[in-house]
């Protein structure tokens, strides 16, 4: 894994070398502002904070790095390039690393297309005021991006939806990520965009000692751990579309992608294919949904607007909240004589290696195979400024054969807590869950991208 960090070396290196002037003034205007908010003792502790997690061209990167493998702190650097009117490039390079001697270092590039608007006055003598068609800017955006991370406690207790906790095994995961993807969008008045992916992945599994649980190796083999004697390269590649219209003033949104992608291996046995379809449906109680990703920030930027600012801490106390129902499906292909590897198999119970709660009453990773079906209720409302309650239910299932990714016995899981989304800081949210099989599971999570950043590449 040691060229991926040669890779962020030299990206961060040629980004210092071609906006050395830039550069220079950005820095100069970080400091002055450090100077402003940091030097007011107790009274400017707040946007002291804040600058220090945000700011750029330089500020502290901190966030969970996967289950079980701790909380990350580090350094991330952000810097910009606008040719002309019409394009603008992002670098984006950070590295952290956690107690657990977890680490993730990367780089990532965006390059946004950005051509003038053409704004209209419409005028009328009657009726009311014609609607605004700026409300929803879409870009395209393509991205570069090489990724390498470390995890050195995964847990695995077999493949399928009737495992055991008595057979929880623990390994190590090592994966570069080396690639690029782009979404490019088709159809405004539906939000309507296509997307395409190519990624060049390469897993190294190792066993984990001095854990509490035995080595993946001392249960399991190559039959019931696909993928645990060897792990080849794999050229992989997706395409999908998104779409994300909204109806009624905002109160009822939709937010549909669909994926299929190829796993090519340099050995087919372990060749497949494999198509999600995550279907959200969003119902605002206000007309108002907290904020999210947003395709032309890196995940260490959260600028409102492309060249915008970071949004501030805001103690408001205005209302905000939604309902909302999902369903989640993801189905593989593999031909005859090949398999699905088990580092590559979605994840149900806890948090998946990506972080996201799903099943979260269960253990983190509880249940895998190839094949998963989730359906979720949820509903959130805001508190006081930037902490809200959340709550949702959780059924689901993993299956070994495409024909049994149906709702038929469905493991269930319920969660509340409350969430923190505090200006362009880490979302942090504290969840209780409970269900399934009388299990608990308390879950402090904070997420890796700033609030409005763009995720890293899935690991899965």
């Amino acid at each position: 894994m040691r060229w991926s960090f040669l890779i962020v070396l030299l990206l961060s290196a040629m980004t210092l070398a071609a906006q050395e002037s830039q550069l220079g003034a950005d820095f100069r205007g970080e400091g002055d502002r450090f100077h402003e908010s940091c030097s007011q003792g107790f009274k400017g502790i707040g946007g002291c904070i804040e600058m220090l997690l945000t700011d750029h061209p330089l500020h502290i990167a901190a966030g969970s790095i996967a289950p079980q493998n701790g909380f990350g702190a580090g350094m991330a650097f952000v810097t910009h390039y606008t040719p002309n009117e019409n394009w603008r490039l992002s670098w984006d390079v950070d590295a952290i690393g956690s107690s657990n001697a977890s680490w993730r270092a990367g780089a990532y590039m965006k390059i946004i297309h950005t051509p003038p608007q053409k704004i209209t006055i419409t005028t009328t003598t009657t009726g009311p005021p014609a609607k605004s068609k700026l409300a929803v800017r879409q870009y395209t955006v393509f991205n570069v991006y090489a990724q390498g991370i470390q995890l050195n406690k995964i847990y695995y207790f077999g493949e399928g939806p009737n495992t055991t906790p008595a057979r929880q095994s623990v390994f190590a995961e090592e994966q570069a990520i080396v690639g690029g993807s782009g979404i490019v969008p088709v159809w405004r008045k539906f939000n309507l965009a296509l997307y395409g992916e190519i990624n060049g992945r390469f897993v190294n599994i190792n066993n984990s000692t001095g854990q509490g649980y035995p080595t993946i190796g001392a249960l399991y083999n190559n039959l019931t751990a696909p993928g645990l004697a060897t792990q080849p390269g794999f050229a992989q590649f997706g395409e999908g579309i998104r779409l994300k219209p909204t109806f009624f003033g905002d109160h009822f949104q939709l937010d549909y992608k669909f994926t299929f992608q190829q796993f090519a291996a340099s050995s087919s046995t372990y060749s497949f294919r494999r198509w999600t379809g995550d279907f959200g449906h969003v119902f605002p109680l206000y007309g108002k949904t907290p904020p999210g990703p947003r395709e032309f920030n890196g995940p260490d930027q959260c600028a409102q607007t492309v060249g915008g600012k970071c949004p501030p801490i805001s103690f408001s106390r205005n209302r905000s909240g939604a309902i909302g129902l999902r369903l989640l499906m993801t189905e593989s292909i593999a031909d005859r004589g090949s398999v699905v590897p088990f580092y590559f198999q979605p994840t149900l119970g806890g948090s998946d290696i990506d972080g996201n709660s799903l099943l979260p009453s269960y253990q983190d990773y509880r249940f895998r195979a190839p094949n998963l079906l989730l359906l979720r209720e949820s509903f959130e409302h805001s508190l006081w400024g930037p902490i809200g309650f959340d709550f949702f239910a959780d059924q689901g299932k993993v299956a070994l054969s495409r024909g049994n990714t149906n709702f038929d016995n469905l493991d269930h899981s319920f969660a509340a807590g409350f969430t923190v989304r505090a200006g362009g800081l880490p979302e942090v949210y504290f969840l209780f869950s409970w269900g399934g099989n009388s299990t608990s599971h308390n879950i402090v999570y904070m997420d890796p991208a700033l609030l409005g950043g763009s995720p890293r590449p899935s690991l899965y």
